[in-house]
């Protein structure tokens, strides 16, 4: 697997917008995501844990969270937003894979200044635990919705990935289920695999890219976290090193392939080791991690560049275009004419921005320009939609339908007495 570092990352989502939807997990792959654009290095314990903190790495918490009550409700929400210069990275969580919240959201992407560029969602362990017996089948609907609405919304260049949740231990105690949810603990596992199946074929039937969570960290249990659910900072890097490489597959990005930046991660400031030396340490004290691959065999690392550790960036076109410090006025178009500013890092100026789009919202007037329906989107999604890493199989051979009571062609054999 190819492991791209922070620059390199950087290059990959220059001028993008990429919006993460989804449960707890997904907010880890938002974290992940916002800590490896500014550095390498793995997220904390205390950061994989913590939950509607107010600031996480330079980003803002616009919604939600510690701004109101804390609770572990399905009417729970938390929004959340990093913004570089060049780099523009949302978090919407959510309980449900449809729903009015949801539709809420997709109006927000649809009439914002800056369209989506990646949109990458999962909703699952929340739709097939908290919402009743017939939780699964009120999935498959929402799931079908939820595409219907998707194809509508986003525009044709954006690229949508649907994960699949990832596998679950057989003993579950994740604080999202209540003790009066206790039955459903025992058919958590194999309703994440049927709900897997049902999301993956939709998805796909509906031309988006699809990326198998489940099958990629089906043998990663030690990377699995005590509850049964959440998963350690190691496996979500493994994540974003997915998901990164498969928006570079469908690109066209040139993607190096050196030596895997992996090596070198390092556990945050507060520890003195890296890579290697302190992955021996750990082996030495009756330690380790996952049998996935031997940490002590690994080099050490080098102290400066050479021709053979260098790797060349990643090719990909640029424009001008940067995140503007403060909204345009409501129903225009930003002014390409004038000189954009970089984005701000107050948090009270981005959250009465994030506010005034949610308020605008009702009162825009429709974008001009063609809508493009379901089929038309669905015949051109080559182009535009992401294709799963792998070849696809033979195409299938037309079958011949015979009607009963209708006779054999003559001159063909039909059975063992037929000349």
């Amino acid at each position: 697997m190819v492991h791209l570092n922070a620059n390199e990352v950087r290059q990959l989502l220059h001028n993008k917008f990429v919006v993460v939807m989804g449960d707890s997990v997904q907010r880890a792959v938002y974290k992940d995501l916002v800590l490896l654009l500014q550095k390498d290095c793995l997220l904390s314990t205390s950061q994989l844990k913590a939950k509607g903190e107010m600031s996480f790495e330079h980003d803002v918490l616009l919604e939600g969270g510690r701004l109101g009550p804390m609770h572990n409700g399905t009417h729970y929400r938390e929004v959340r937003q990093f913004c570089s210069a060049h780099h523009l990275v949302r978090f919407y969580f959510l309980t449900r894979a449809y729903s009015p919240y949801v539709e809420k959201v997709l109006a927000q992407l649809l009439w914002a200044e800056h369209r989506p560029d990646v949109v990458v969602m999962n909703s699952c362990l929340w739709d097939v635990s908290r919402y009743g017996r017939d939780s699964m089948g009120s999935y498959r609907k929402n799931v079908e919705r939820l595409f219907w609405r998707l194809h509508r919304v986003l525009p044709e260049s954006c690229l949508l990935v649907w994960n699949t949740a990832m596998p679950v231990a057989k003993t579950v105690s994740g604080a999202f289920l209540p003790p009066e949810h206790r039955l459903r603990r025992a058919r958590l596992r194999a309703d994440v695999v049927e709900a897997n199946f049902y999301s993956a074929s939709e998805a796909r039937r509906h031309g988006f890219g699809v990326l198998d969570l489940h099958f990629h960290f089906r043998h990663s249990s030690p990377d699995r976290q005590p509850d049964g659910i959440h998963w350690n900072a190691r496996a979500h890097r493994k994540l974003t090193q997915l998901l990164l490489a498969h928006l570079a597959d469908a690109w066209g990005g040139d993607v190096p392939r050196g030596n895997p930046v992996g090596r070198w991660m390092w556990e945050g400031p507060a520890s003195g080791l890296r890579g290697p030396a302190r992955y021996a340490s750990r082996l030495e004290d009756g330690g380790g991690e996952s049998a996935e691959e031997p940490r002590a065999s690994r080099p050490p690392r080098p102290t400066c560049p050479s021709a053979q550790s260098w790797r060349p960036p990643v090719p990909l076109p640029r424009d001008r275009r940067c995140f503007p410090r403060c909204p345009q006025g409501a129903g225009s178009r930003p002014d390409q004419s004038r000189r954009r500013q970089r984005c701000s890092g107050d948090p009270s100026e981005l959250r009465a921005r994030y506010g005034l789009e949610a308020n605008l919202m009702g009162g825009l007037q429709r974008r001009r320009g063609r809508i493009h329906t379901a089929f038309e989107q669905h015949r051109h999604h080559v182009l535009h939609r992401a294709s799963p890493p792998y070849p696809p199989g033979p195409p299938e051979r037309p079958r011949r339908r015979w009607r009963r009571g209708r006779e054999p062609r003559q001159g063909r054999a039909h059975g063992p007495g037929t000349q």
